[in-house]
């Protein structure tokens, strides 16, 4: 009678699930939720930076208009060619962001990889020009101490620069975490976290540029 029996399937214990394969097997996609934690708390995080980055505007706003000439004379210009060619390198920086985004729900994990480095690499290229052109300007005599006219300036887009820094880091982190054959929920969650935080620096310095280079 126990050879008749059939065999009941065995049960997976209770609060444990398989990791779903991330680029093929039968698994699920890792699809998070539309509003996860995550993303609350990002959310908040850029809520809270963006009224810092508010404060900070306000003050240069009022200092350049209450100032008798911006820039002051003598204070070298800021270089427009090259800053607009580093901008198209970090908006170009957005389009391999959306493809790592779209690649993360399509479960192209070697796209995913590959496009994280390409948005981490140019991050890097941006932050390595800016960092020459202030070696340039510093060269000619716009310091932080020279004038109101430098300590704004590097300021507003040196905080901007350590928030890219700090993404770029995020990037390499996401990039490595990505590898490998499987994509738990929580890995595809700082994915999508980190590609949210990548947009919120690329939009400030759109908004940083012509306010700081062009008016």
């Amino acid at each position: 009678m126990d050879a008749a029996m059939p065999r009941q399937a065995a049960r997976p214990r209770e609060g444990s699930s398989p990791s779903p394969r991330f680029g093929g097997g039968s698994g699920a996609p890792p699809r998070p939720p539309a509003v996860t934690n995550a993303r609350v708390a990002i959310v908040m995080l850029i809520a809270a930076e963006t009224m810092f980055f508010t404060g900070l505007l306000g003050a240069y706003v009022v200092l350049r208009g209450t100032a008798v000439a911006w820039p002051p004379p003598g204070q070298p210009r800021l270089p427009l060619a090259v800053t607009w060619a580093n901008t198209a390198v970090l908006a170009l920086s957005c389009w391999t962001m959306t493809r790592a985004w779209r690649a993360l729900h399509r479960k192209d994990a070697r796209l995913l990889v590959v496009s994280l480095t390409q948005t981490a690499v140019l991050g890097s290229a941006f932050l390595a020009v800016q960092g020459t052109e202030w070696v340039r300007l510093i060269g000619h005599g716009l310091t932080l101490t020279a004038s109101l006219y430098g300590a704004t300036f590097y300021t507003l887009i040196g905080v901007h620069g350590l928030h890219v820094a700090a993404a770029v880091a995020w990037l390499v982190a996401a990039a490595a975490l990505s590898r490998g054959s499987r994509f738990t929920l929580r890995r595809a969650a700082s994915v999508d976290v980190c590609a949210i935080y990548w947009y919120f620096v690329c939009g400030l310095w759109a908004v940083l540029f012509p306010l700081v280079y062009l008016s």
